[in-house]
């Protein structure tokens, strides 16, 4: 029994030993919603087209500060992150500035406190949307979150549990626009919230401007008139210690500035949740679409 575990141990090594060392391959990460495996499998595939470096993906990491910390303890080198979850949830700061103040605080802070550098924008801005059923808001006239606030008192909200605990998340946008219920939040999977609103379950949600079922859906965005959410421009987020050893990641990534519209986002998305495409097939028409 002793020589055949031996045995079996040596096998795990040398098929551990075969692959490529931690060092000479890069970790791709995501969140757990379909924009974030969207954003890491675009990492990934023009990772593997533009260097030669072997590419392993680990998805679906939950939320922001699973992200974090993985990045941090070096179990990923890049996953993909928005610059105001960036400012507020990370760093503490408050929501404040144009699109490129926020950008350049949060590149300035990562790069100091935790050795991370900030590549450039994707292109788009995927802010909260405080979304209702279409026809409920052409049933009340309503287009801002103040004027919506008359009628909370009688809806039920839903909301994913990294909102109801982040500094720019539940806590701050009732307070600034006086909001009430008639239930406490529900959470749920933020996966689920648009159908949960469109199947009345919930009344209200708060979702994300790039969600390809909002108009599938028929559901309607609420104007954030009192400018409580920060921009969220998206951006990839990697650990300076494999910038520098892998130099042509970020020249890989260079490509990719400014090449995706919330639109595309927004059709992105909806490829993918509502016509269930797989998401590497989807991914690879966009980098075919956008290739010289």
């Amino acid at each position: 029994m002793r020589m055949k575990t031996v045995a079996a141990l040596l096998v795990v090594f040398l098929a551990a030993s075969c692959g490529p060392s931690r060092e000479s391959r890069i970790v791709v990460g995501s969140k757990n919603f379909t924009e974030q495996l969207i954003l890491g499998e675009l990492i990934a595939q023009q990772i593997e087209s533009q260097t030669r470096l072997p590419v392993e993906r680990r998805f679906y990491l939950a939320g922001t500060y699973i992200c974090q910390q993985a990045i941090l303890g070096g179990r990923i080198d890049i996953y993909p992150e928005y610059t105001g979850t960036a400012l507020t949830a990370i760093l503490k700061q408050t929501p404040q500035g144009s699109r490129e103040d926020v950008y350049n605080r949060v590149k300035d802070e990562y790069a100091k406190r935790f050795r991370l550098a900030v590549g450039p924008s994707f292109g788009f801005n995927d802010t909260f949307a405080i979304e209702i059923r279409g026809e409920d808001a052409r049933r009340l006239g309503l287009r801002t979150i103040s004027q919506a606030a008359a009628y909370t008192p009688h809806w039920r909200p839903g909301f994913g549990y990294e909102f109801m605990e982040r500094p720019d998340g539940f806590k701050g946008l009732a307070a600034t626009y006086n909001l009430r219920f008639a239930a406490p939040p529900r959470i749920m999977d933020l996966g689920l919230l648009a159908r949960a609103l469109k199947e009345r379950q919930i009344d209200l949600a708060a979702g994300n401007t790039t969600d390809g079922l909002i108009p599938a859906l028929d559901l309607f965005v609420l104007e954030d008139d009192r400018h409580y959410f920060p921009p969220y421009e998206a951006i990839p987020i990697i650990r300076q210690e494999a910038a520098e050893r892998h130099p042509e990641v970020m020249t890989a990534l260079q490509q990719l500035v400014s090449k995706i519209s919330d639109e595309q986002m927004r059709n992105l998305n909806y490829a993918v949740d509502g016509q269930h495409r797989d998401v590497k097939a989807v991914v690879q028409e966009l980098l075919q679409s956008k290739a010289p």
